[in-house]
């Protein structure tokens, strides 16, 4: 992924207005490896029912606004990322919604998908991050789970940008 500052990356919304997306709080981007990034994604230290995805899609960096839901206790069950395909308990996944863009998206539509809390898809898929959960076998190189990675991802942010 190529690198982005605050203002670039408040820019590329495409399910936001440009008045919601100048209030986006911005990670700090010291040190982000964007070489090893298929996208940006953080959440939103002040609500945490908050996260932002930026990404480049068609050439172009693009940015989804999603939704996660309030926050249930504990459980025992497992969740596989729709992204990356790391299994985690099911507090390190979630369904994350993002209102579609354009007139869709202003009448309500949404689209979602589950994918890891802490949004670092493209670190577990080259495995420089490894998840607290034992992984399925798997006999794909780290080549081919980035590949895969960001073909779900494009298919997520295609979802999102589509002209109904």
């Amino acid at each position: 992924m190529d690198p982005l500052d605050a203002a670039d990356l408040r820019g590329v919304f495409v399910n936001t207005t440009k008045g919601a997306a100048s209030r986006i709080p911005v990670p700090d981007l010291t040190g982000v490896r964007w070489e090893h990034l298929d996208f940006l994604g953080w959440r939103d230290p002040g609500n945490p029912g908050a996260a932002f995805l930026v990404t480049s899609y068609d050439g172009v960096p693009r940015g989804v606004a999603l939704r996660l839901p309030s926050s249930k206790g504990p459980s025992k069950r497992q969740s596989m990322c729709s992204l990356c395909h790391t299994v985690h308990s099911s507090s390190g996944v979630a369904l994350m919604v993002a209102a579609r863009a354009g007139r869709a998206g202003r009448e309500g539509n949404t689209v979602g998908t589950y994918l890891c809390t802490d949004l670092a898809c493209s670190a577990y898929a080259r495995g420089l991050k490894k998840p607290d959960r034992v992984q399925p076998h798997e006999t794909v190189t780290a080549e081919v789970k980035v590949a895969r990675l960001q073909l779900n991802l494009e298919a997520f942010v295609r979802r999102v940008v589509a002209v109904a």
